[in-house]
C-alpha cells in the first residue's frame, strides 16, 4: 500500500513575492546538470526485482478506494466505478466515484482562488518541490508506481519502468531543468544606468484541464503537474482504466508539497467534464492526450464559447498516429524485423507511437516475411506478472471490441491476408494475439485508420515503384505522428527526410517507431496527430506560462518635446 504523510510545505500557499524595483524579478537559481533516470533491469536475484514482486502482491490483494479530492477536501458521490486488471478483469484493483458537475465547479472555483496564491510562490521554491517528487519516484515509490501501472494496465515488467518510473521521473526533473534554463534568458538593458528590463514568468489566471489517458502513466503526471509547474492550478481528469496509479502520483505530488488546491483529482465522466470546464469562462486551458474526435468536440465547444473567456484558452492536444515503418531494398533484415516486432507489438499496439503500417520491396519481402513470421511465434501472451510475458490484454472491453473488428474485417476481406495471429479472447482477459495481414491495397482502411491495438498491416511495393510507395505514406492518412525508415543507401535516407518531412513529427532512421525519451526526442506529431507542442523539450513549459516584460526607468522624464524639436 501506498502510505503518505502530508508535508507541512503543502498545507499553506505562500504568499510573499519579490517586490519591484531594482531587484531582477526572476531569481537566480543554482546551475546543475541533467540526465535521464537509469532504467532498472530487474535481473533475477536483484534488488528491484524482488521490491517489485512484493509491491505487486501487496497492490492485488487489495481494492483501493479512491475519492475525488478538491482544495485538499475528499468527496464521494453516489457513481462508483471500478479499475480491474485488463488481463483478469473479473479482479477489482480500485473504486472510484465520478465527479458530477456540482462538484465539478467546485472544482473550477477552488483552483481559481489557488491560482492566483500558487502563483505568488517563488520559483526555487516550486523547483524544491518538484526535485522532492522526482526523487521520491525514483526511490521510496517507484515500485508503487510499477505495480499500479502493470496490474492496472496490464503493462509488463519492462514497459512500466519505462513509463511509471523513468520517463515519470524524466518530466518532473527535465521539464524543471527546462524551467531553470528559461530564467538564465534577460533581455537587453542598454544603459543599467538608466532602464532596467526584466522578463517574469506568471501562470495563467484562470485554471487548467489536464485529460489523461490510459496508456502511459507518466503523461498523466506530465499532464497535470508540468503546468503546476508554471504556476497554473489544475483539473485532473484521470482515465478510468489508469486510476491507480494516476491516484498514486497524485498523492506522491502531495507528500512532495504541492499545497491543496494547485492540482484537483476529479474522476469523471468524459462528457460532463467536457461540458462543465468549457462553459466557465475562467478555462485557461485544456491539456489532452486521447482520441481525435474527443479533441476536436472540445476545440468546438472552446470555439462556440470564445466571447465568454477571460482568456483565450491555450488548447494542447496529442491525438494517436498511424505510424509506419518504410523499408528501402537497403535496409538491415534482422533490424527491421526486430524493431517491427517490438513497435507494433509492445505493451499489446498500445502506444501512440506503435508501428500499425510498413511498406516493404518485393526484393526483401521473403526475408522479412519468414523474420517476422518467426519472431511472432516466440512471443509469450499473459499475464504480466510473469517475467516471461512479452506483451498482454488489452486495456479493455471497448478496445478488445474496437481491434477485433479490425481482425474480422481482414478475414473478410479479399485484399487483405492474415499471415499470423487473428486469434482472440476474452473469456478472462481482453486478449488479442499480435496480428500481421498483408494488404494488396495500400488504401483499404486498415492501412489508414488507427487501430491502437496488435495489429500490423503490410504493403509490398515494386522496388521500381519506390517514389510512388513513399507518397502513400503521407497522403493516405489524416495522422502524422511517428514514422521510421530502415535502409543503408544515403541518398534513400536524404530522399526520405524530405519526402517524409511532413508524416511525423518524431522520426526515426534504422530504429523503431516507438521509445522517445524525454529530453532526447521531445514528442509530438501534426496534422490530425495533435498540435505538436514536443513534451519533453524545451519548449512545452513555455505553452502554459503567460510572460511579463517589466520596465524600470530610473531618470525621471521631465520634457514632453524631443530634442531636435528645439532646433
Amino acid at each position: 500500500m501506498l502510505r503518505l504523510m502530508r508535508n507541512p510545505v503543502a498545507s499553506s500557499v505562500k504568499s510573499h513575492v519579490r517586490e519591484i524595483g531594482s531587484v531582477v524579478m526572476q531569481p537566480k537559481l543554482k546551475d546543475f546538470s541533467i540526465s535521464n533516470e537509469p532504467i532498472l533491469a530487474y535481473r533475477k536475484g536483484s534488488q528491484e526485482r524482488a521490491a517489485l514482486k512484493e509491491a505487486l502482491k501487496t497492490t492485488a490483494a487489495t481494492c483501493t478506494e479512491v475519492p475525488i479530492v478538491i482544495g485538499g477536501k475528499e468527496y464521494k458521490t453516489d457513481k462508483v466505478v471500478y479499475q480491474v486488471m485488463p488481463h483478469d478483469h473479473a479482479h477489482k484493483l480500485a473504486a472510484f466515484y465520478y465527479a458530477d458537475k456540482k462538484l465539478l465547479e467546485l472544482a473550477i472555483k477552488t483552483a481559481v482562488e489557488t491560482q492566483t496564491k500558487w502563483d505568488r510562490v517563488p520559483l526555487a521554491d516550486r523547483l524544491a518541490i518538484w526535485e522532492r517528487a522526482a526523487d521520491l519516484m525514483a526511490g521510496k515509490y517507484r515500485q508503487e508506481l510499477n505495480a499500479a501501472t502493470m496490474l492496472g494496465q496490464a503493462k509488463t515488467v519492462i514497459q512500466a519502468e519505462i513509463d511509471a518510473a523513468a520517463e515519470l521521473i524524466d518530466f518532473i526533473r527535465i521539464h524543471a531543468y527546462f524551467l531553470k534554463e528559461c530564467v538564465k534568458y534577460e533581455p537587453i538593458s542598454e544603459n543599467l544606468k538608466v532602464t532596467k528590463n526584466s522578463l517574469r514568468y506568471r501562470g495563467i489566471d484562470g485554471f487548467i484541464a489536464a485529460v489523461s489517458p490510459f496508456n502511459f502513466t507518466a503523461i498523466g503526471g506530465n499532464l497535470a503537474y508540468t503546468p503546476a509547474l508554471m504556476g497554473n492550478a489544475v483539473l485532473w481528469k484521470p482515465s478510468d482504466t489508469a486510476l491507480l496509479s494516476n491516484w498514486r502520483i497524485f498523492n506522491i505530488m502531495r507528500e512532495a508539497g504541492v499545497p491543496d488546491g494547485v492540482v484537483n483529482f476529479v474522476p469523471a465522466d468524459g462528457p460532463v467534464f467536457g461540458d462543465t470546464i468549457t462553459a466557465s469562462p475562467h478555462l485557461s486551458g485544456i491539456n489532452f492526450t486521447g482520441s481525435v474526435p474527443t479533441f476536436q468536440r472540445l476545440w468546438k465547444q472552446v470555439g462556440d464559447n470564445l466571447p465568454k473567456y477571460i482568456n483565450f484558452p491555450r488548447l494542447i492536444g496529442e491525438c494517436g498516429g498511424k505510424n509506419f515503418h518504410f523499408v528501402h531494398e537497403s535496409a538491415d533484415i534482422e533490424t527491421v524485423v526486430t524493431s517491427t516486432i517490438r513497435s507494433a507489438f509492445e505493451y499489446s499496439g498500445q502506444k501512440c507511437s506503435a508501428c500499425s503500417r510498413m511498406y516493404v520491396p518485393e526484393s526483401l519481402w521473403p526475408q522479412i516475411k519468414e523474420g517476422l513470421l518467426r519472431e511472432i511465434k516466440q512471443l509469450k501472451i499473459g499475464d504480466v506478472q510473469d517475467m516471461a510475458t512479452f506483451t498482454s490484454a488489452v486495456i479493455d472491453d471497448k478496445a478488445f471490441k474496437r481491434i477485433t473488428g479490425y481482425i474480422e474485417h481482414a478475414k473478410k476481406s479479399s485484399n487483405l491476408e492474415i499471415l499470423a495471429g487473428g486469434n482472440y479472447s476474452d473469456s478472462k482477459g481482453y486478449f488479442i494475439d499480435p496480428t500481421i495481414v498483408q494488404t494488396k491495397d495500400p488504401k483499404d482502411r486498415i492501412m489508414t485508420e488507427e487501430i491502437f491495438g496488435p495489429v500490423i498491416t503490410i504493403y509490398v511495393y515494386k522496388n521500381s515503384d519506390l517514389m510512388e510507395a513513399m507518397k502513400l505514406v503521407h497522403t493516405t492518412t489524416q495522422f502524422a505522428l511517428t514514422g521510421a525508415v530502415f535502409g543503408q543507401d544515403e541518398s534513400f535516407i536524404n530522399c526520405a527526410l524530405e519526402e517524409f518531412k511532413m508524416a511525423a513529427g518524431n522520426f526515426y532512421i534504422n530504429d523503431k517507431s516507438t521509445g522517445s525519451v524525454v529530453g532526447q526526442q521531445p514528442f509530438g506529431g501534426g496534422r490530425m496527430s495533435g498540435t505538436n507542442d514536443k513534451a519533453g523539450g524545451p519548449h512545452y513549459i513555455l505553452r502554459w506560462t503567460s510572460p511579463q516584460s517589466i520596465k524600470e526607468t530610473f531618470v525621471p522624464l521631465r520634457d514632453i518635446n524631443y530634442p531636435y524639436m528645439c532646433e
